[in-house]
């Protein structure tokens, strides 16, 4: 058994970016279908970063979805920056660029998300099989997938990849053999900790130690979000909460980790860290966004932002179409997107270089990243290029 229907934009993946992009476009009257190949309950569980810019956060109240992030949300006027055991440099984004930055998990995100599109009654499918993109080259692109057994064609106007990584969108586009995909990997990974404890600084604390980057950040006055730098090689396995507990209050050292709580971990994983870029970001009439098109290391706070910038230019290319019958913003969407994702991954690079311990680095190397932060630490040129670019002011 086959069934067919008609939208005018299917969206592939309801994570953040598909289910942000459903909305804006319904709030325009544009007809959508999300479909996503994991379970609800295994798309609103997903743990991931929790730091919005403040375009992120504007963008969010200018369509209606502001109102449990700013009532549960936590302003960050500020940041801390540590290089071994030196005193604690202090970003002050809002002194330095009368901005801040909203800690949010992007897990509440999805699930405000979630609510919004159950509640305008656009359809969802969830645990989707064998999704397939056809015919994006052409004016009639379609996707087909399977749900409970029976066989489903979706026609549409447009097809937008917002399934990630490891999405059937980016692997359709590569079978153009147009598609450039600009990579670099990081001999190492995060292993990230929640648990329920206070957080052990009011603002976040990224770190460089001898023994490896540790970030100390947060989810709510009462939940904490802490990672260490790890090798590839380990296993989340090999780590009970009472070892993480005392790495991380070494490398924090006695001050610091005077002020630790501790408690049952909620969850524990490992990251591997990645740089990469999918060029361009449109074949025909299917389109990337998010991180079907692009990846950074979590060290600038950059992915989820990255994804909601995405939105709002294809978003209101999208409806400059619908409205107009043009399509000249939709076909300049790509070049514009880079522009600014290329910015945030000189941004994550940086970051990253500065703040991890690299195999094989050498005496010379720690002097070098130890100059680094001693350069920062008495410019407030770069202090302010700093904050401005972890705000996300590239433009």
């Amino acid at each position: 058994m086959q069934t067919s229907r008609s939208t005018q934009v299917a969206i592939v993946g309801a994570g953040p970016s598909g289910l942000l992009l459903g909305h804006v476009l319904g709030l325009a009257g544009i007809d959508t279908v999300v479909i996503e190949r994991q379970s609800a309950d295994h798309v609103a569980a997903r743990i991931r970063a929790g730091v919005l810019e403040d375009a992120t956060v504007s963008f969010l109240n200018e369509i209606g979805l502001g109102t449990r992030m700013q009532a549960e949300g936590l302003p960050h006027d500020g940041f801390s920056l540590i290089y071994e055991d030196t005193p604690p440099l202090r970003i002050d984004l809002k002194g330095l660029t009368g901005r801040s930055v909203m800690v949010y998990g992007q897990t509440e995100v999805t699930r405000d998300l979630m609510q919004a599109r159950k509640a305008s009654g656009a359809p969802t499918v969830y645990e989707a099989s064998s999704v397939a993109i056809h015919d994006f080259e052409s004016a009639t692109p379609s996707v087909s997938y399977s749900l409970d057994g029976v066989s489903h064609q979706l026609h549409a106007d447009f097809v937008i990849g917002c399934d990630g990584y490891h999405g059937v969108c980016r692997a359709a586009a590569k079978a153009t053999g147009r598609l450039h995909e600009i990579e670099r990997t990081y001999p190492f990974g995060w292993l990230g900790l929640l648990a329920d404890v206070p957080p052990v600084s009011h603002e976040l604390i990224y770190a460089n130690h001898a023994d490896g980057f540790y970030l100390c950040s947060m989810r709510s006055p009462t939940r904490s979000r802490y990672y260490l730098q790890c090798s590839l090689e380990d296993r989340v396995e090999n780590w009970s909460d009472d070892r993480f507990w005392a790495e991380l209050a070494r490398r924090l050292g006695p001050d610091r980790a005077s002020a630790l709580s501790t408690g049952p971990s909620l969850e524990k994983s490992i990251a591997p860290l990645r740089s990469f870029v999918a060029e361009p970001l449109q074949f025909g009439r299917l389109f990337l966004a998010g991180d079907a098109g692009h990846i950074v290391p979590p060290t600038g706070a950059k992915g989820l932002n990255l994804a909601v910038a995405d939105i709002r230019v294809l978003s209101e290319a999208l409806i400059t179409f619908y409205t107009k019958g043009s399509e000249d913003r939709l076909n300049g969407y790509s070049e514009l997107a880079l522009a600014r994702i290329w910015k945030a991954e000189r941004f994550s690079w940086w970051m990253t270089s500065l703040l991890h311990k690299f195999d094989g680095q050498t005496l010379f190397d720690r002097r070098i990243q130890a100059a680094e932060f001693n350069t920062l630490a008495s410019s407030h040129a770069l202090q302010t290029a700093l904050a401005e670019a972890y705000l996300g002011i590239f433009d």
